[in-house]
């Protein structure tokens, strides 16, 4: 697989270099914030090879791709030139978003930068403990002392290293934005926290603490700091800017951040740590439970990172944290459960492969294209990695199981559950087997919808074969029957057979390659003629004929050729609800007398360029 090529295709898809406000990766996924989001083709990018998944969740349109993401991820920023301006620039678009996807985009974007450095860190130390458990190193040896000093220094200037990832997120200047970073670091506030004398600011208390490992008082500071380099560059004269910007921007944050915005942070910050601790002593099993059933809930819907800040304190703080490793390492070896389940059980080839890979992947500890590829599309399989995940979940909190270091939780990261208590890898161990155990159990016996291969088949009659199509789903929403479609001449097949969708989404895209036969005046229908022969009919709306093209923009016209996943028609669900239209869009077969069979899918939600209907075309 050719992943620098796969990484111009889609930075080619999104809308090329000019529309990419932000991008950033993790283990799996690259993560894309826009200034246009309508210029983002994501049906193509899902159908890229080597593309295992797209979700446009927590205020991030994500590519998962897997462990190679980062070969596509340098080619797109050698490909970028320097790195642009933050999203948020773009008010505008920002405000169309929850206070809870702006907050989750905030904290994925800010700790994104910073997750292999603690990583690595977290795996030193995992390694230190193998050795002094071995007895290859004493706790007391120098050898010990410096790389544990190594493994210590991504957490200690975790504020230096959050400010980057923060200033790439609010729009400010990286350097200034750790150099404030270093203000609150800095060894005389050590010292003045030594001689417990009172310290003031022209005249203004100010509160000193220890801000080593802290999260919250940076990444405040730099939103704020970002608001007053605005102000900065705008009182600033042009021919004194290039020094006296960076001196207002720092004598001015860095002020704000010791006596104001710093202790906040800092309160905010022991605040959470409070609660999760009061949550622990109180229900040790409640918060790993949680984390070992709906970790793939919160993956899917981009939330996984609001529990980042949280753990990364308490590792800092306390050198091992209980609130999201335990949980994580339950539903990680769940999902590798569930899918090595699905490679024994399924008999499509393809399935089997992929399941076969993905599985071990996320017993490892990356668990996307488990997700992606294989449980979240199968369904049940996922409902039993979500119980394995909180069974092992609950020994992990009854247990008191806890994670000594900064790692994607799997067997790979097994070392990082060694620490000074002996017992705590033992638990660790058991708490995988019971999440393997009862999850492949629960995946075999529950079972899934074994997909069936593509293949040509031989007809009954002599001489002839069927040839199985698919009809990519040309909206995104609800399936519904297309005899409860309230239009007597669709309901009864008069003019096909077909089904019906209820959309969330405002597009029509083509559900295959083929021609453009009929495009309606008044915008609402298209008529497209595959290569194969197949003649569609996608109506949006019942009776929309009468508005006469208001609340319609197509994007093609009749004789077009289109491919499968190009942009038909958009309208406005909203205004034309509120003309007292319904919106359900029937899509016909019209000229089904020369197919064999349509087989539509069951009710269900369907994303564009799912599979919607199969077709069995009879040929002499």
């Amino acid at each position: 697989m050719d992943y620098k090529q796969l990484g111009k295709d889609i930075l080619k898809l999104v809308g090329g270099k000019e529309n990419v406000a932000m991008i950033t990766h993790c283990a799996t996924r690259l993560r894309f914030e826009f200034y246009d989001s309508s210029k983002v083709e994501a049906a193509k990018i899902e159908k890229l090879q080597g593309v295992i998944s797209v979700v446009n969740k927590g205020g991030q349109f994500q590519v998962i791709v897997g462990n190679e993401v980062q070969q596509a991820f340098r080619t797109i920023k050698n490909e970028m030139g320097e790195q642009p301006r933050s999203a948020n620039a773009n008010t505008a678009k920002e405000e169309k978003k929850s206070v809870i996807s702006r907050l989750i985009s905030v904290i994925s974007t800010t700790f994104a930068p910073f997750i292999p450095a603690i990583i690595g860190a977290g795996m030193i130390k995992a390694v230190l403990a193998v050795l002094v458990l071995t007895g290859v190193l004493t706790n007391e040896s120098q050898t010990f002392f410096i790389l544990n000093t190594v493994a210590d220094a991504a957490f200690f200037f975790m504020p230096v290293l959050l400010a980057y990832g923060a200033s790439i997120k609010f729009g400010t200047n990286p350097v200034l934005s750790m150099t404030i970073a270093g203000v609150l670091l800095h060894p005389n506030w050590s010292t003045v926290l030594a001689s417990e004398e009172a310290l003031f600011f022209m005249g203004i208390p100010v509160r000193l603490t220890d801000y080593a490992g802290s999260v919250l008082p940076i990444i405040i500071t730099v939103w704020i700091m970002s608001y007053i380099e605005r102000f900065a560059e705008r009182v600033s004269p042009s021919i004194i800017k290039f020094f006296l910007k960076p001196m207002l921007i720092l004598i001015i944050t860095a002020p704000l951040a010791l006596i104001v915005i710093g202790p906040i942070g800092t309160y905010l910050n022991d605040l959470v740590a409070l609660g999760a601790e009061g949550i622990n002593n109180r229900a040790s099993w409640l918060i790993p439970m949680l984390m070992g059933g709906l970790q793939p809930f919160l993956i899917i819907t981009g939330t996984a990172w609001a529990m980042t800040p949280i753990a990364t304190t308490q590792l800092s703080n306390n050198g091992e944290e209980m609130i999201n490793g335990p949980g994580m390492l339950a539903s990680n070896i769940a999902q590798g459960a569930a899918t090595l389940a699905v490679a024994m059980k399924t008999k499509n080839k393809e399935l089997k492969q992929l399941a076969s890979s993905s599985g071990f992947t996320a017993l490892i500890g990356i668990t996307e294209p488990s997700l992606y590829g294989v449980t979240l599309k199968l369904k049940k399989p996922l409902i039993a990695a979500m119980i394995g995940g909180a069974c092992g979940g609950i020994y992990a909190g009854l247990s008191g199981l806890v994670r000594y270091a900064f790692v994607s939780p799997g067997l790979a990261a097994i070392p990082a559950f060694i620490g000074e208590n002996p017992m705590n890898i033992v638990h660790a161990l058991i708490t995988i087997a019971i999440a393997f155990v009862v999850t492949f159990a629960a995946t075999w016996i529950l079972g899934f919808e074994d997909p069936v291969e593509e293949t040509t088949q031989t007809h009954a009659k002599k001489g002839t074969t069927n040839q199985a199509e698919v009809i990519a789903s040309p909206l995104s929403g609800k399936v519904i029957p297309l005899n409860t479609v309230k239009d007597h001449v669709f309901a009864n097949e008069l003019i096909g057979k077909g089904i019906a969708i209820l959309p969330d989404q405002n597009e029509v895209r083509a559900p295959f390659a083929g021609e453009v036969v009929t495009m309606m005046e008044s915008k609402h229908a298209v008529g497209l003629r595959s290569d194969n022969g197949i003649e569609l009919l996608i109506h949006v709306g019942i009776d929309t004929v009468s508005l006469k093209g208001e609340y319609f923009e197509t994007h093609v016209k009749q004789g077009d050729r289109v491919e499968q996943g190009d942009a038909l028609v958009t309208f406005d669900r909203q205004s034309i609800q509120a003309k007292g239209y319904e919106t359900v869009t029937p899509i016909i077969i019209t000229n089904h007398d020369k197919f064999n069979e349509l087989d539509p899918v069951k009710e269900k939600h369907i994303s564009l360029g799912e599979p919607l209907m199969h077709i069995t075309k009879l040929e002499a």
